[in-house]
């Protein structure tokens, strides 16, 4: 049994890799906080909750500020309705979380901090040089929590943000964790998902566990093209007027914002399809059909057809999500949900290279 616990959690791609791959698991805790903002001041909200005794209370106080903002968090309905855990096991921020309640309890932790740059002009290049960053908060996370295996996942720009001195602040912090740590740059056309999303994931190890994370994560040959992944039958409120398809199909359009029919998808963003970017398709006009009149039937390379976006089913897809994932939200939110999360399938790789180091097998944490 894998106890996991996840930060940035979004929709729940580990959880949705663990329960494919049939791996039995626990959840022992998920936080994110959907998009919304504190408008507040950090530390003293962080005075008030030290003033305040029990863990119910505090989580209690957490979720009041954010139910003020008078925003809804559309990742956690879409995360418990879809994944086995208690609404008390769901934390709004990250920022006031303490990892010691959960020391020896998690297995395998998971997630992804925003892009932040870190001053480094006379420091020390460590762990202290990212406070006030959300990249601290899951370092600290670490340290507390002490988890068996970590894995951290970002965009690729990471690397070179700030002229590589973010990652020079970040990777001396996996240093001073007490981790054996690997980066990976990955593809999801890589492992089976015909999108060209290329990510950074660090698995880490814990050194006490004296087990060394994989090395490589193996490919997997892509066999499939994004049409294997649409939908047989489409809503017409998902298909271009007139505005739209001129727009996706002008030049300048298709060379920086749009693709069409294509065989590997551009990277699904959270802006997607809303405003006319990402991937489209093009239908030949069929006169059998009766084309509603918000459908505009115009010519895309001297041929006669109608556009349409992607379905949030089709994005959920080409992001390794099962059609068992039930979609609780609006389309503009799961269309956001399904472009900020982590390819499924890339995650199954990795889980499936560090099952094999036998680092789960090393007796269990202890409560």
């Amino acid at each position: 049994m894998i106890k996991l616990a996840t930060v940035f959690s979004g929709i729940g791609s580990i959880e949705h890799a663990l329960n494919r791959m049939k791996i039995e698991h626990e959840i022992v805790f998920a936080c994110d906080n959907g998009e919304r903002e504190l408008k507040l001041d950090i530390e003293e909200v962080k005075k008030e909750l030290n003033k305040i005794e029990t863990k119910k209370e505090k989580k209690y106080y957490i979720d009041n500020l954010y139910d003020k903002t008078g925003k809804q968090n559309y990742v956690e309905e879409s995360y418990l309705a879809n994944y086995k855990l208690d609404k008390d096991k769901f934390y709004q921020d990250i920022r006031f979380i303490d990892g010691n309640e959960f020391k020896n309890k998690v297995d395998l932790f998971v997630g992804g901090s925003p892009c932040q740059s870190f001053s480094i002009s006379g420091k020390r290049l460590g762990f202290e040089d990212t406070r006030g960053t959300l990249f601290y908060d899951f370092a600290r996370l670490v340290k507390e929590i002490q988890p068996k295996v970590f894995i951290y996942e970002n965009v690729p720009g990471m690397l070179s943000h700030d002229n590589g001195n973010t990652w020079k602040v970040i990777s001396s912090v996996f240093d001073e964790l007490g981790y054996k740590w690997r980066l990976n740059k990955l593809c999801a056309k890589d492992y089976g998902i015909p999108q060209n999303r290329t990510r950074i994931y660090v698995v880490a190890i814990r050194n006490d566990l004296n087990v060394i994370p994989p090395e490589l994560i193996p490919k997997k040959e892509l066999d499939v093209t994004v049409k294997d992944f649409l939908e047989d039958n489409v809503d017409y409120k998902y298909y271009h007027g007139e505005k739209g398809f001129k727009w996706i199909t002008k030049p300048l359009s298709l060379k920086k914002r749009v693709s069409i029919n294509s065989k590997i998808a551009r990277t699904q963003a959270a802006n997607q399809q809303f405003n006319w970017c990402g991937d489209m398709i093009f239908e030949k006009y069929n006169a059998k059909k009766k084309y509603p009149k918000n459908v505009y039937i115009g010519k895309y390379n001297d041929v006669k057809g109608v556009a349409r976006k992607l379905t949030p089913r089709e994005c959920l897809r080409l992001m390794g999500y099962d059609d068992s994932f039930k979609i609780a939200v609006p389309d503009q939110q799961i269309y956001r949900q399904s472009g900020n999360s982590i390819v499924v399938n890339v995650l199954e790789a990795i889980v499936e290279e560090i099952v094999q180091t036998g680092v789960f097998e090393e007796g269990e944490q202890n409560d």
